[in-house]
């Protein structure tokens, strides 16, 4: 893999094939999508290597400091030698990224393979391909973060614990000196935080983007307008904090907080930069001087940075990995917008070139990415690539069962038997002639005594392993967490068992590919997922007065899905997915069976703010479907609506409560309301038994099945790229 390295002797910089590290215990192996350049803290240490000897040793009297010890210790000769072998030594860039986790080492069950993950450290998190990066320096992204900017993540940490220092309290006044990036995410999480904010900055460029981004008032800290401005802010009281998030060797950022801040305010030291506290000014005020650590509480700590233990929470409320989840929770919400600090997105090859150019000051930027030659996210390429492969359904494998003997009853485990379950299956099966409901399989005892005691289960279980085993088992259905759901549908498969498993099928393509090495390796194809709404009735006489379609057709879906309780499993992204990703594949499902065909691209859009989205469906004739999947909506609406028009024709759904079609001439309007919605799940029970039982094909055909389940995990591509992409089977 390469990787970019310096030599501090000689100030080389160089992109290095160096060997891939290994995935130890407790960390997890993360493929490199984007990585920043923090433009102040890289930038002073390239430039402290191209320095002389002279230069460094001032620069750096701290580690002269240790020279002269180690001289004292072990003489000229062995100290000199150890200084230049130290020196003369390639060291690493680079501690603020976004990846995809490839490997996952042994105690880590918060992340897997294919999951979005931010990282932090200058020795985990470097500007490299591949990284191994302990348990406390990364976090899973939100789903709806793109990578180029959740990149920003430890930066904003630092700037994050910046404020938490200040102690800022809403409707106070607070002074930024430096706007560069880490005084830019400062001046917005303030802003954020309903403190009014005075920056001040020589860069007249730094000094407007602050100010669009939502900073009061900016100017050159030698000029009146910072002063004036603050003046006016405070009715001459002086601001509340002065965050120093300069660096350099002038003393004037101290002097400025001196002179602008209040009668016992606070002082921030955020950057590296001259700390000569002018004692008069500083005690006159009694000002509050303190000092912020990196990312939080944690850094520097090996117990907690490398061992990976962690800080309880009712003592330490803000560790390093806290605030970094903290900062990317703030960007997926709309509270911080990091898209105007890009200045450039560099390609990983062009490293060098790049610092090169902002050493050389050609390039001006407040912040840099690279951008990686192989972004392998868990649903899509890199950006550069936009393509999603739908994996090859296997050759070979068994489309049909053996005819069961006559009046012989389907009998049917179920694994898990939560809400969805017992309300919306079970009751449907547990009536029905020729099924018998033989057992099921729950982590709890209690919750499969209850199943077992309501629809009248032979036997209740917590032991997956007999119930695969059991010959007489005919199929088994999969109504588990999403997370889990991938796994025990291979499991099952390998049994041989026919599989119902709720939707997803998948969260990852890692998962998905899994699941087809199954059909491959066990030759049993009898798989169905709950895509149940192609199975309602008021939609099937429609599609069928619809009629056979002659042009591309435009399909409108709009999912008015609402909020969630607090609490809800739904909400635990980081191992369950997101919720488009959970509930999506329905109407993914619905709109290309309407349309009769697979997707080959998908196009995704996210509002700040909320998990709202937009995605449009590409089709092989033209055909395109919107669906708007929307949290945000009135309680009272109903919750699914769907149009679609071609050749004249339009057809209508109304949340599964009547359905119409328009052809121009006339108007067919189901004919009566049901007495309540049938979004087609005894429908779609009614087949997969049907074809248990014969030994038919399955309802739905297993390419659709994986077609359906690759554009679903395809939207987070899109959102990630921020480009449509294409769907196409993998070679």
């Amino acid at each position: 893999m390469k990787q970019v390295v310096q030599n501090y002797k000689s100030g080389e910089l160089a992109l290095l094939d160096v060997p891939v590290p290994g995935c130890k215990p407790g960390g997890v192996l993360v493929r490199t999508a984007y990585s920043l350049i923090s433009t102040g803290t890289e930038l002073m240490k390239v430039s402290e290597a191209g320095m002389s000897m002279l230069g460094k040793a001032r620069s750096r009297p701290d580690q002269v400091a240790k020279v002269v010890q180690s001289v004292a210790t072990n003489g000229v000769p062995a100290t000199y030698r150890k200084v230049m072998g130290k020196l003369d030594s390639y060291t690493p860039l680079g501690y603020s990224l976004c990846g995809v986790v490839e490997q996952v080492g042994d105690g880590i069950d918060d992340v897997k393979a294919g999951d979005l993950v931010a990282c932090a450290g200058n020795e985990h998190a470097l500007h490299a391909e591949l990284n191994w990066v302990p348990k406390n320096l990364y976090t899973p992204v939100p789903d709806s973060l793109a990578p180029r900017h959740a990149a920003f993540g430890t930066v904003g940490s630092i700037a994050l614990q910046g404020v938490r220092q200040g102690e800022s309290r809403l409707g106070e006044v607070a002074l930024v000196v430096g706007l560069g990036l880490i005084g830019q995410l400062v001046a917005q999480l303030l802003t954020a935080s309903g403190v009014r904010v005075v920056g001040a900055d020589p860069d007249p460029a730094r000094c407007e983007l602050a100010e669009r981004l939502g900073a009061v008032a900016c100017g050159d800290p030698a000029s009146p307008a910072v002063e004036s401005a603050v003046a006016e802010l405070t009715d001459g009281h002086g601001v509340d904090q002065v965050y120093l998030a300069a660096g350099g060797g002038s003393n004037q950022p101290v002097e400025l907080a001196a002179r602008l801040c209040r009668d016992r305010g606070r002082v921030v030291d955020i950057g590296k930069c001259r700390l000569d506290l002018p004692w008069n000014a500083y005690y006159e005020k009694e000002l509050d001087v303190r000092f912020s650590r990196s990312y939080g509480p944690g850094r520097y700590d090996p117990e907690y940075e490398i061992e990976g233990r962690d800080y309880p929470i009712g003592y330490v409320r803000w560790t390093e990995r806290r605030n970094l989840a903290c900062f990317l929770d703030l960007v997926a919400r709309g509270r911080v917008d990091v898209e105007p600090l890009i200045t450039r997105t560099a390609d990983f090859d062009d490293a060098v070139e790049t610092y090169q150019r902002l050493k050389d000051g050609e390039l001006k930027a407040v912040a840099v990415l690279f951008r990686y030659p192989e972004q392998v996210a868990e649903d899509g390429p890199s950006a550069d690539a936009p393509v999603v492969s739908v994996p090859v359904v296997p050759g070979g494998a068994r489309s049909s069962a053996p005819v069961r003997a006559a009046k012989t009853p389907v009998r049917l485990a179920f694994v898990g038997a939560g809400n969805y379950a017992t309300s919306m299956l079970l009751p449907h099966l547990a009536e029905r002639d020729g099924v018998e409901l033989s057992t099921v399989v729950t982590t709890t005892a209690l919750s499969a005594a209850n199943a077992q005691r309501k629809f009248g289960f032979r036997e209740a279980t917590t032991d997956l392993d007999a119930v695969l085993g059991d010959p007489s088992v005919d199929a088994v259905f999969v109504v588990t967490r999403h997370s889990s759901h991938a796994e025990l549908t291979r499991k099952a498969l390998l049994a041989g068992k026919a599989v119902f498993v709720e939707k997803p099928l998948a969260l990852t393509s890692q998962e998905l590919t899994g699941v087809l090495d199954a059909v491959e390796e066990s030759g049993n194809d009898r798989l169905q997922v709950g895509f149940n709404r192609r199975f309602a009735p008021l939609l099937q006489e429609a599609r069928k007065r619809f009629g056979a379609r002659t042009g591309p057709a435009s399909l409108r879906y709009l999912v008015n899905a609402g909020r969630l309780d607090h609490g809800s499993w739904y909400l635990q992204q980081g191992t369950e997915g997101s919720r488009f990703a959970g509930e999506g594949g329905h109407f993914v499902d619905t709109a290309s069976w309407l349309l009769g065909a697979d997707p080959v691209s998908a196009y995704a859009l996210a509002p700040s703010g909320n998990e709202d989205l937009q995605v449009v469906l590409g089709y092989p004739d033209g055909s395109t479907a919107t669906i708007s999947y929307v949290t945000t909506g009135a309680a009272g609406f109903p919750k699914e609506t769907l149009d679609l028009v071609a050749d004249g024709k339009v057809l209508q759904l109304d949340d599964f409560v009547r359905s119409s079609v328009y052809d121009g001439r006339k108007r067919w309007v189901s004919s009566r309301l049901p007495k309540a919605r049938d979004k087609g799940q005894a429908g779609e029970l009614a087949a997969f038994v049907r074809a248990v039982r014969s030994g038919g094909p399955m309802p739905v055909p297993l390419r659709s099945l994986v077609a359906t389940t690759a554009a679903t995990l395809a939207v987070r591509a899109a959102l990630a790229g921020g480009a449509p992409v294409t769907l196409a089977e993998a070679r």
